[in-house]
Protein backbone atom coordinates (compact mmCIF):
# COMPACT_ATOMS: atom_id res chain seq x y z
CA UNK A 1 0.00 0.00 0.00
CA UNK A 2 3.13 2.53 0.95
CA UNK A 3 4.80 1.43 -2.50
CA UNK A 4 1.49 2.60 -4.69
CA UNK A 5 1.06 5.49 -2.65
CA UNK A 6 4.43 6.76 -3.49
CA UNK A 7 3.68 5.15 -7.04
CA UNK A 8 0.86 8.35 -7.19
CA UNK A 9 2.74 11.05 -5.59
CA UNK A 10 5.62 10.36 -7.83
CA UNK A 11 3.49 10.60 -10.63
CA UNK A 12 1.75 13.19 -9.44
CA UNK A 13 4.56 15.61 -7.82
CA UNK A 14 6.87 15.14 -11.23
CA UNK A 15 4.29 16.06 -13.48
CA UNK A 16 2.99 18.93 -11.65
CA UNK A 17 6.77 19.99 -11.69
CA UNK A 18 7.36 19.46 -15.39
CA UNK A 19 4.26 21.59 -16.34
CA UNK A 20 5.66 24.31 -13.55
CA UNK A 21 8.79 24.44 -15.31
CA UNK A 22 6.70 25.97 -18.22
CA UNK A 23 5.86 28.86 -16.22
CA UNK A 24 9.58 29.59 -16.08
CA UNK A 25 10.20 29.97 -19.63
CA UNK A 26 6.93 30.77 -21.47
CA UNK A 27 6.09 34.48 -19.86
CA UNK A 28 9.03 35.97 -22.15
CA UNK A 29 7.32 34.60 -25.19
CA UNK A 30 3.76 36.12 -24.23
CA UNK A 31 5.95 39.67 -23.02
CA UNK A 32 8.14 39.47 -26.65
CA UNK A 33 5.58 42.00 -28.55
CA UNK A 34 5.47 44.37 -25.57
CA UNK A 35 9.37 44.87 -24.58
CA UNK A 36 9.54 45.25 -28.80
CA UNK A 37 7.16 48.02 -28.72
CA UNK A 38 7.41 49.77 -25.20
CA UNK A 39 11.42 49.25 -24.22
CA UNK A 40 12.80 49.01 -28.05
CA UNK A 41 14.18 45.87 -28.36
CA UNK A 42 14.61 44.81 -31.64
CA UNK A 43 13.24 41.69 -33.31
CA UNK A 44 16.62 40.22 -33.75
CA UNK A 45 17.51 40.98 -29.99
CA UNK A 46 14.35 39.18 -28.88
CA UNK A 47 16.11 36.17 -31.27
CA UNK A 48 19.46 36.50 -29.52
CA UNK A 49 17.56 35.90 -25.92
CA UNK A 50 16.25 32.81 -26.94
CA UNK A 51 19.65 31.57 -28.28
CA UNK A 52 21.13 32.50 -25.31
CA UNK A 53 18.47 30.70 -23.03
CA UNK A 54 18.85 27.66 -25.60
CA UNK A 55 22.42 27.11 -26.35
CA UNK A 56 22.52 26.64 -22.04
CA UNK A 57 19.38 24.56 -22.12
CA UNK A 58 21.08 22.46 -25.05
CA UNK A 59 24.43 22.17 -23.34
CA UNK A 60 22.72 21.91 -19.83
CA UNK A 61 20.71 18.78 -20.74
CA UNK A 62 23.91 16.09 -21.57
CA UNK A 63 25.36 17.50 -18.06
CA UNK A 64 21.62 17.28 -16.17
CA UNK A 65 21.20 14.03 -17.43
CA UNK A 66 24.89 12.54 -16.25
CA UNK A 67 23.82 14.27 -12.82
CA UNK A 68 19.81 12.66 -12.88
CA UNK A 69 21.28 8.95 -12.92
CA UNK A 70 24.20 10.47 -9.93
CA UNK A 71 22.36 12.44 -7.56
CA UNK A 72 18.98 11.27 -8.06
CA UNK A 73 15.51 13.14 -9.51
CA UNK A 74 14.69 15.04 -6.11
CA UNK A 75 17.83 16.73 -5.85
CA UNK A 76 18.48 17.54 -9.60
CA UNK A 77 14.57 18.69 -9.80
CA UNK A 78 14.03 21.37 -6.84
CA UNK A 79 17.96 22.84 -7.07
CA UNK A 80 16.73 23.17 -10.46
CA UNK A 81 13.37 24.91 -10.15
CA UNK A 82 14.92 26.98 -7.36
CA UNK A 83 17.59 28.59 -10.05
CA UNK A 84 14.67 29.23 -12.55
CA UNK A 85 12.64 31.13 -10.05
CA UNK A 86 15.98 33.46 -9.31
CA UNK A 87 16.43 33.72 -12.86
CA UNK A 88 12.87 34.87 -13.36
CA UNK A 89 12.55 37.32 -10.82
CA UNK A 90 16.02 38.61 -12.17
CA UNK A 91 14.64 39.23 -15.38
CA UNK A 92 10.93 40.82 -14.20
CA UNK A 93 13.52 43.22 -12.29
CA UNK A 94 15.84 44.26 -15.24
CA UNK A 95 15.31 46.84 -17.73
CA UNK A 96 18.55 46.63 -20.12
CA UNK A 97 18.71 44.23 -23.15
CA UNK A 98 21.82 42.76 -22.20
CA UNK A 99 20.50 42.00 -18.35
CA UNK A 100 17.98 40.14 -20.34
CA UNK A 101 20.31 38.14 -22.10
CA UNK A 102 22.39 37.15 -19.16
CA UNK A 103 19.43 36.31 -17.07
CA UNK A 104 17.43 33.77 -19.34
CA UNK A 105 21.34 32.15 -20.37
CA UNK A 106 21.26 31.22 -16.24
CA UNK A 107 17.71 30.11 -16.55
CA UNK A 108 18.32 27.95 -19.88
CA UNK A 109 20.44 26.21 -17.60
CA UNK A 110 18.36 25.72 -14.95
CA UNK A 111 15.30 24.47 -17.06
CA UNK A 112 17.99 21.80 -18.23
CA UNK A 113 17.05 19.98 -15.42
CA UNK A 114 13.56 19.34 -15.73
CA UNK A 115 12.95 16.56 -18.19
CA UNK A 116 16.43 14.91 -17.19
CA UNK A 117 15.24 14.76 -13.91
CA UNK A 118 11.29 13.92 -13.99
CA UNK A 119 11.55 11.44 -16.61
CA UNK A 120 14.33 9.70 -14.47
CA UNK A 121 11.89 9.31 -11.63
CA UNK A 122 9.12 8.19 -13.96
CA UNK A 123 11.99 5.48 -14.96
CA UNK A 124 12.19 4.29 -11.38
CA UNK A 125 8.01 4.11 -11.26
CA UNK A 126 7.04 2.54 -14.23
CA UNK A 127 7.60 -0.66 -16.15
CA UNK A 128 8.41 -1.59 -19.82
CA UNK A 129 4.74 -2.92 -20.38
CA UNK A 130 3.20 0.16 -19.09
CA UNK A 131 5.62 2.80 -19.68
CA UNK A 132 4.23 3.81 -22.94
CA UNK A 133 -0.02 4.70 -21.44
CA UNK A 134 1.50 6.29 -17.93
CA UNK A 135 3.63 8.19 -19.92
CA UNK A 136 1.08 9.38 -22.42
CA UNK A 137 -0.73 10.58 -19.50
CA UNK A 138 1.92 12.14 -17.58
CA UNK A 139 3.54 13.53 -20.48
CA UNK A 140 0.45 16.00 -20.82
CA UNK A 141 2.46 18.16 -17.81
CA UNK A 142 4.25 20.13 -21.15
CA UNK A 143 1.38 20.78 -23.05
CA UNK A 144 -1.27 21.58 -19.85
CA UNK A 145 2.11 23.32 -18.16
CA UNK A 146 2.43 25.71 -21.35
CA UNK A 147 -1.31 26.29 -21.78
CA UNK A 148 -1.53 27.35 -17.98
CA UNK A 149 1.94 29.23 -18.27
CA UNK A 150 0.74 30.78 -21.59
CA UNK A 151 -2.49 31.98 -19.97
CA UNK A 152 -1.16 32.98 -16.46
CA UNK A 153 1.29 34.86 -18.26
CA UNK A 154 -1.03 36.83 -20.62
CA UNK A 155 -3.38 37.51 -18.05
CA UNK A 156 -0.66 39.13 -15.12
CA UNK A 157 1.08 40.91 -18.51
CA UNK A 158 -2.80 42.61 -19.09
CA UNK A 159 -3.63 42.98 -15.74
CA UNK A 160 -0.25 43.90 -13.99
CA UNK A 161 2.12 44.68 -16.92
CA UNK A 162 5.16 42.76 -18.41
CA UNK A 163 7.20 42.39 -15.43
CA UNK A 164 4.52 40.24 -13.62
CA UNK A 165 4.53 37.75 -16.19
CA UNK A 166 8.28 36.91 -14.94
CA UNK A 167 7.42 37.14 -11.06
CA UNK A 168 4.49 35.10 -10.93
CA UNK A 169 5.96 32.51 -12.09
CA UNK A 170 8.82 32.43 -9.63
CA UNK A 171 6.38 32.29 -6.93
CA UNK A 172 5.07 29.28 -8.30
CA UNK A 173 8.25 27.47 -9.24
CA UNK A 174 9.39 27.95 -5.27
CA UNK A 175 6.49 26.45 -3.78
CA UNK A 176 6.54 23.20 -6.80
CA UNK A 177 10.31 22.78 -5.72
CA UNK A 178 9.50 22.91 -1.93
CA UNK A 179 7.32 20.12 -2.91
CA UNK A 180 9.36 17.71 -4.88
CA UNK A 181 12.38 18.14 -2.35
CA UNK A 182 9.92 17.03 0.75
CA UNK A 183 7.67 14.50 -1.18
CA UNK A 184 9.48 12.60 -4.25
CA UNK A 185 11.27 9.29 -3.72
CA UNK A 186 13.17 7.44 -5.21
CA UNK A 187 11.39 4.08 -7.31
CA UNK A 188 11.64 0.64 -6.81
CA UNK A 189 13.27 0.30 -9.98
CA UNK A 190 16.25 2.19 -9.45
CA UNK A 191 19.63 1.62 -8.77
CA UNK A 192 21.47 2.77 -5.64
CA UNK A 193 21.74 6.57 -5.52
CA UNK A 194 22.80 9.49 -3.94
CA UNK A 195 19.04 9.22 -3.01
CA UNK A 196 19.24 6.03 -1.19
CA UNK A 197 19.40 6.30 2.46
CA UNK A 198 23.51 4.19 1.86
CA UNK A 199 26.68 5.45 -0.52
CA UNK A 200 26.36 3.33 -4.02
CA UNK A 201 29.33 0.54 -4.61
CA UNK A 202 31.93 0.72 -6.60
CA UNK A 203 29.48 -2.37 -8.54
CA UNK A 204 26.45 0.28 -9.04
CA UNK A 205 29.02 2.76 -10.28
CA UNK A 206 30.77 0.20 -12.35
CA UNK A 207 27.15 -0.77 -13.39
CA UNK A 208 25.86 2.81 -14.26
CA UNK A 209 28.98 3.92 -16.33
CA UNK A 210 28.74 0.88 -18.45
CA UNK A 211 25.16 1.52 -18.86
CA UNK A 212 25.88 5.15 -20.24
CA UNK A 213 28.97 4.12 -22.37
CA UNK A 214 26.75 1.70 -23.74
CA UNK A 215 23.91 4.06 -24.27
CA UNK A 216 26.16 6.43 -26.08
CA UNK A 217 26.88 3.87 -28.52
CA UNK A 218 23.45 3.20 -29.42
CA UNK A 219 22.71 3.70 -32.81
CA UNK A 220 19.24 3.64 -31.91
CA UNK A 221 19.32 6.47 -29.48
CA UNK A 222 20.95 8.77 -32.18
CA UNK A 223 18.42 8.14 -34.47
CA UNK A 224 15.97 9.27 -31.50
CA UNK A 225 17.92 12.44 -30.92
CA UNK A 226 18.44 13.29 -35.14
CA UNK A 227 14.67 12.97 -35.18
CA UNK A 228 13.98 15.15 -32.47
CA UNK A 229 16.34 17.72 -33.49
CA UNK A 230 13.64 18.26 -36.37
CA UNK A 231 10.52 18.23 -34.12
CA UNK A 232 12.08 20.43 -31.54
CA UNK A 233 12.95 22.73 -34.42
CA UNK A 234 9.50 22.92 -35.09
CA UNK A 235 8.09 23.05 -31.32
CA UNK A 236 9.91 25.73 -29.74
CA UNK A 237 9.51 27.70 -33.32
CA UNK A 238 5.71 27.81 -32.48
CA UNK A 239 5.98 27.94 -28.83
CA UNK A 240 8.31 30.77 -28.88
CA UNK A 241 6.83 32.67 -31.37
CA UNK A 242 3.01 32.11 -32.13
CA UNK A 243 1.67 34.72 -29.84
CA UNK A 244 4.27 37.32 -31.93
CA UNK A 245 3.60 35.88 -35.32
CA UNK A 246 -0.53 36.24 -34.46
CA UNK A 247 -0.50 39.49 -33.44
CA UNK A 248 1.85 40.99 -35.81
CA UNK A 249 0.79 38.76 -39.10
CA UNK A 250 -2.28 37.95 -38.65
CA UNK A 251 -3.86 41.18 -36.53
CA UNK A 252 -4.91 39.78 -33.36
CA UNK A 253 -4.95 41.70 -30.41
CA UNK A 254 -1.31 40.90 -28.25
CA UNK A 255 -3.80 39.24 -24.61
CA UNK A 256 -5.73 37.51 -27.27
CA UNK A 257 -2.55 36.17 -29.61
CA UNK A 258 -1.54 34.43 -26.33
CA UNK A 259 -4.89 32.78 -25.43
CA UNK A 260 -4.77 31.89 -29.30
CA UNK A 261 -1.64 30.34 -28.99
CA UNK A 262 -2.89 28.00 -26.63
CA UNK A 263 -4.87 25.48 -29.15
CA UNK A 264 -1.20 24.67 -30.28
CA UNK A 265 -1.02 22.69 -26.46
CA UNK A 266 -4.11 21.87 -26.33
CA UNK A 267 -4.43 19.64 -29.45
CA UNK A 268 -1.18 18.69 -28.43
CA UNK A 269 -2.83 16.60 -25.10
CA UNK A 270 -4.71 14.65 -27.78
CA UNK A 271 -2.14 13.66 -29.46
CA UNK A 272 0.13 13.00 -26.94
CA UNK A 273 -2.59 10.40 -24.79
CA UNK A 274 -3.36 8.73 -28.32
CA UNK A 275 0.02 7.85 -29.28
CA UNK A 276 1.36 6.67 -26.09
CA UNK A 277 -1.40 4.14 -25.59
CA UNK A 278 -1.31 2.84 -28.80
CA UNK A 279 2.29 2.14 -28.05
CA UNK A 280 1.79 -0.07 -25.08
CA UNK A 281 -1.65 -1.48 -26.77
CA UNK A 282 -0.84 -2.20 -30.63
CA UNK A 283 2.47 -4.38 -30.28
CA UNK A 284 3.02 -4.87 -33.21
CA UNK A 285 4.01 -1.24 -34.37
CA UNK A 286 7.24 0.06 -32.73
CA UNK A 287 6.90 3.26 -31.38
CA UNK A 288 9.24 4.51 -33.83
CA UNK A 289 6.69 3.87 -36.48
CA UNK A 290 3.85 5.41 -34.59
CA UNK A 291 6.14 8.56 -34.36
CA UNK A 292 6.96 8.49 -37.78
CA UNK A 293 3.23 7.84 -38.97
CA UNK A 294 2.31 11.08 -36.83
CA UNK A 295 5.09 13.31 -38.28
CA UNK A 296 3.78 12.51 -41.52
CA UNK A 297 0.69 13.99 -40.39
CA UNK A 298 2.08 16.99 -39.04
CA UNK A 299 3.66 17.97 -42.49
CA UNK A 300 -0.02 17.55 -44.18
CA UNK A 301 -1.24 19.60 -40.79
CA UNK A 302 0.83 22.15 -41.52
CA UNK A 303 -0.17 23.00 -45.45
CA UNK A 304 -3.57 23.31 -44.16
CA UNK A 305 -2.68 25.77 -41.67
CA UNK A 306 -1.45 27.55 -43.84
CA UNK A 307 -4.67 27.74 -46.48
CA UNK A 308 -7.22 28.33 -43.17
CA UNK A 309 -8.79 32.05 -43.41
CA UNK A 310 -5.70 34.27 -41.78
CA UNK A 311 -8.10 36.69 -39.42
CA UNK A 312 -10.73 34.05 -38.64
CA UNK A 313 -10.02 32.80 -34.58
CA UNK A 314 -11.82 30.04 -34.80
CA UNK A 315 -9.75 28.65 -37.97
CA UNK A 316 -6.36 30.02 -36.22
CA UNK A 317 -7.85 27.40 -33.14
CA UNK A 318 -8.64 24.23 -34.72
CA UNK A 319 -5.12 24.49 -37.70
CA UNK A 320 -2.87 24.81 -34.12
CA UNK A 321 -4.82 22.27 -32.18
CA UNK A 322 -4.20 20.12 -35.46
CA UNK A 323 -0.39 21.26 -35.52
CA UNK A 324 -0.36 20.40 -31.83
CA UNK A 325 -1.63 17.01 -31.91
CA UNK A 326 0.75 15.96 -34.69
CA UNK A 327 3.59 17.22 -33.53
CA UNK A 328 3.38 16.65 -29.95
CA UNK A 329 2.43 12.69 -29.69
CA UNK A 330 6.01 11.64 -31.58
CA UNK A 331 7.88 14.53 -29.03
CA UNK A 332 6.32 13.49 -26.28
CA UNK A 333 6.84 9.57 -27.25
CA UNK A 334 10.79 9.85 -28.51
CA UNK A 335 11.82 12.01 -26.24
CA UNK A 336 10.17 10.00 -22.91
CA UNK A 337 9.04 6.28 -23.24
CA UNK A 338 11.55 5.36 -26.20
CA UNK A 339 14.22 6.89 -24.64
CA UNK A 340 13.87 5.45 -21.44
CA UNK A 341 13.30 2.20 -23.23
CA UNK A 342 16.58 2.45 -24.62
CA UNK A 343 18.83 3.69 -21.58
CA UNK A 344 17.00 0.99 -19.31
CA UNK A 345 17.36 1.32 -15.65
CA UNK A 346 20.77 2.26 -15.10
CA UNK A 347 20.96 5.19 -17.94
CA UNK A 348 17.47 6.34 -18.05
CA UNK A 349 17.90 10.44 -17.37
CA UNK A 350 21.50 10.41 -19.19
CA UNK A 351 19.01 8.75 -22.52
CA UNK A 352 16.58 11.17 -21.98
CA UNK A 353 18.94 13.93 -21.56
CA UNK A 354 21.02 13.00 -24.82
CA UNK A 355 17.95 12.97 -26.83
CA UNK A 356 16.43 16.11 -25.37
CA UNK A 357 19.80 17.64 -25.61
CA UNK A 358 20.20 16.91 -29.58
CA UNK A 359 16.88 18.15 -29.87
CA UNK A 360 17.81 20.96 -28.44
CA UNK A 361 20.40 22.47 -31.08
CA UNK A 362 17.71 22.37 -33.47
CA UNK A 363 15.73 24.58 -31.12
CA UNK A 364 19.05 26.82 -30.52
CA UNK A 365 18.92 26.95 -34.17
CA UNK A 366 15.19 28.19 -34.92
CA UNK A 367 16.07 30.94 -32.50
CA UNK A 368 18.58 32.17 -35.33
CA UNK A 369 16.58 31.72 -38.07
CA UNK A 370 13.15 32.34 -36.98
CA UNK A 371 13.37 36.01 -36.54
CA UNK A 372 15.94 36.49 -39.47
CA UNK A 373 13.82 34.23 -42.30
CA UNK A 374 10.36 35.84 -40.65
CA UNK A 375 12.07 39.46 -41.72
CA UNK A 376 13.65 38.74 -45.18
CA UNK A 377 10.85 36.06 -46.42
CA UNK A 378 8.06 36.49 -44.66
CA UNK A 379 5.94 34.26 -42.42
CA UNK A 380 5.09 31.85 -45.05
CA UNK A 381 8.36 30.68 -45.81
CA UNK A 382 8.76 29.24 -42.16
CA UNK A 383 6.00 27.11 -42.90
CA UNK A 384 7.60 25.69 -45.44
CA UNK A 385 10.61 24.60 -43.42
CA UNK A 386 8.14 23.31 -41.07
CA UNK A 387 6.77 21.01 -43.52
CA UNK A 388 10.21 19.86 -44.81
CA UNK A 389 11.28 19.03 -41.21
CA UNK A 390 8.04 17.48 -39.80
CA UNK A 391 9.21 14.74 -42.90
CA UNK A 392 13.05 14.62 -42.51
CA UNK A 393 11.95 13.80 -39.08
CA UNK A 394 10.07 10.66 -40.16
CA UNK A 395 12.36 9.59 -42.37
CA UNK A 396 15.12 9.47 -39.47
CA UNK A 397 13.11 7.28 -37.88
CA UNK A 398 13.47 4.72 -40.66
CA UNK A 399 16.37 3.10 -39.64
CA UNK A 400 14.12 2.04 -36.15
CA UNK A 401 10.98 1.21 -37.03
CA UNK A 402 11.41 -2.70 -36.77
CA UNK A 403 13.26 -1.95 -33.03
CA UNK A 404 10.62 -2.70 -30.61
CA UNK A 405 12.48 -6.07 -29.43
CA UNK A 406 15.78 -4.69 -28.83
CA UNK A 407 14.78 -2.19 -26.23
CA UNK A 408 15.50 -2.36 -23.09
CA UNK A 409 13.64 -3.00 -19.50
Amino acid sequence: MSERRDRWVAWVTTWAAYGTYYTGRKGFSVAKSTLHDSLGVSTQVLGFIDTAYLVAYSVGQFGSGYLGDRIGARRLVSFGMLLSAACCLAFGASSAAGLFVLFFLINGFAQSTGWPGTTRAMAEWTTLDNRGTVMAFWATCYQVGGIVATAMAAFLLGRFGWRWAFFGPALGLVIVAAAVFLLLKPGPSRTRSADASHSPTSDDIAQRRAAQREMLRHPLLWCYGASYFCIKFIRYALLFWLPFFLAKARGFGEEQAGYVSTSFEIGGIVGVVLIGIASDRVRRFSRSLLAAAALVALACAVVLFTQLEATSTWSNVLGLALIGGALFGPDALLSGAAAQDAGGRHAAAMATGFVNGMGSVGAVLQGLLVPWMSERYGWSSLFSVFVGLALLAALFLLPTLRTRAAEKA
